[in-house]
C-alpha cells in the first residue's frame, strides 16, 4: 500500500491514520495483534485512540488511559455516564480533526458502537472487532450494530450466521489466544517457568481484570482458598493480575487476613498460571476461554450488583454464560453466579472437579479440540480486512 495521493496544490500526502479504541486487558491484547499485523503490511500507518500497554508497545498513540473504559455492570456505568459521554464526544472531535481514514472499535460494545455510529455519520469507515454477545442476550442489537459499523470481525465460527440478512459483512478470523493453546507438555513447562513443584496441587485464581471485579471477587476467592487449604493443605494458589491497580487491590485483601495462605501473586502471566494449574476458579469473561485453551479444567463464577443481575436474568437467551459452555453448546464447566458464588459452593465445586479422575481428562480433551476449532491466522485475516476497508475509504493499495 502506498501513501495517500498528495493534494492538488502540491502539498505532501499525509500519513495513513487509523483510530482505535479498546476497553480492557483482553481488548488491549487483541488490538495489539491487529496493530502489529497491519504495520507489517503498511509500515507508514499511524494508530491513535485509547490504548493499553500492549497496544502502545505495538506503536499506538494513546490519548486516554484504557482504565477509563474499565467499567462493568449497569449500576456502575450509570455512575460514570456523564464522563463516558464526554469522552465519546472528545474522541469524535479528535478523530475528525486528525482526519482518520478508518476507525476500529475493539469489543467494549456499549461504548464503541455509539462512537462508531457517530464516526460513520461523519463518513469515516468503521470496523468493529469482536461481535457483541448477541447470541447470549439483547439479540435486538443486530440491526443497531449493522447501522453503526461497515464491517464486523468475529472471533467465533458460529457468529457470522447470526448477522445474515442484516446487510452487515461479517468475517470469522479466529481467536489469537488459540495460537498459543496448550499441548501435552505445557503443564510441566509452565510449572518450570513459574518455579512451582511438579507434584504439588496447583489452583489458579482469576478474579477478573478490572478493579471493580477485584472489589467483588478478591475476598470471595481468598475465603474460598482458605476453605480449600484447610481441606487440602498441599494446595498452592497462583493469582495472575494484569495491572498494578488490580494487583494492589488483591494484595491489600491478602494482607488484611490473619490466616496465611500459600499464594503466589503474578504480574501478568495468566496463560502460564492456567497452564501450570490442575484446576482453576475463573471469573466469567475472556479468561474462561483462556483457561479452556490452556486445557485447564475450571469453575466459572461471577458477581455483579444485584440490580444488574436482575436485569441480565430477564434478557438472557442461553442457560449458560461461560464461553467454554457457549462454544460447546452445553454445560461443560460448572457455573456459580451471584448468590450461588459463595466460598463454600466454590470450594466444593473445585474439589469435586479436582478429585474426578474421569471428568478432568475428558474436559482437557474437549478443550484441546476447542483450540483447534478457533485457531486461524487471526492477525493476517484482520490485516486483510483493514487493508480492504482502507481501500474503500479511498486510500489506494
Amino acid at each position: 500500500m502506498s501513501k495517500r495521493s498528495g493534494a492538488s496544490d502540491g502539498r505532501p500526502s499525509r500519513a495513513i491514520t487509523i483510530g482505535i479504541v479498546a476497553g480492557e486487558a483482553s481488548g488491549d491484547a487483541l488490538a495489539a495483534v491487529v496493530i502489529n499485523a497491519v504495520r507489517e503490511r503498511v509500515p507508514q500507518v499511524r494508530f491513535v485512540g485509547i490504548a493499553g500497554p500492549r497496544m502502545q508497545a505495538a506503536g499506538c498513540e494513546s490519548w486516554h488511559s484504557i482504565e477509563v473504559l474499565s467499567v462493568r455492570g449497569l449500576v456502575e456505568v450509570i455512575g460514570r455516564l456523564r464522563g463516558l459521554l464526554a469522552l465519546r464526544r472528545d474522541l469524535v472531535r479528535r478523530m475528525r480533526r486528525e482526519r482518520v481514514h478508518l476507525f476500529i472499535g475493539v469489543d467494549a460494545p456499549d461504548f464503541n458502537l455509539g462512537l462508531e455510529r457517530r464516526l460513520k455519520r461523519a463518513r469515516i469507515r468503521t470496523l468493529h472487532l469482536v461481535s457483541p454477545s448477541v447470541w447470549a442476550w439483547r439479540r435486538e442489537r443486530v440491526p443497531k450494530i449493522a447501522r453503526s459499523v461497515d464491517r464486523l470481525l468475529a472471533l467465533f465460527p458460529f457468529e457470522p450466521a447470526i448477522y445474515e440478512g442484516s446487510g452487515l459483512p461479517v468475517s470469522f478470523i479466529g481467536h489469537p489466544l488459540a495460537e498459543h493453546a496448550a499441548d501435552a507438555t505445557s503443564r510441566r513447562e509452565a510449572r518450570e517457568r513459574l518455579r512451582l513443584p511438579r507434584s504439588q496441587a496447583v489452583v489458579a485464581l482469576l478474579p477478573g481484570s478490572r478493579v471493580g471485579e477485584l472489589e467483588m471477587h478478591a475476598d470471595l476467592l481468598l475465603d474460598t482458598a482458605k476453605l480449600l487449604h484447610a481441606e487440602r493443605p498441599d494446595m498452592h494458589f497462583v493469582v495472575p493480575l494484569g495491572t498494578r491497580a488490580t494487583r494492589d487491590r488483591f494484595e491489600l485483601a491478602l494482607a488484611e487476613r490473619e490466616h496465611a495462605l500459600p499464594v503466589t501473586v503474578l504480574y501478568g502471566h495468566a496463560t502460564d498460571a492456567l497452564q501450570a494449574a490442575d484446576v482453576a476458579l475463573v471469573a466469567s469473561g475472556t479468561a474462561t476461554l483462556e483457561a479452556a485453551l490452556a486445557r485447564c479444567p475450571h469453575v466459572i463464577f461471577y458477581r455483579v450488583h444485584s440490580f444488574t443481575a436482575r436485569m441480565l436474568r430477564k434478557r438472557l437467551l442461553l442457560p449458560w454464560v461461560g464461553l467454554p459452555n457457549v462454544l460447546a453448546g452445553r454445560f461443560v464447566v460448572p457455573e456459580l453466579l451471584q448468590e450461588n458464588a459463595t466460598p463454600e459452593n466454590l470450594a466444593q465445586a473445585l474439589l469435586n472437579l479436582y478429585d474426578d479422575a474421569v471428568i478432568r481428562p475428558r474436559i482437557e480433551t474437549l478443550f484441546a479440540a476447542l483450540g483447534k476449532a478457533l485457531k486461524q491466522d487471526t492477525g493476517s485475516l484482520a490485516a486483510d480486512a483493514v487493508v480492504q476497508e482502507l481501500g474503500r475509504a479511498g486510500v489506494p493499495c
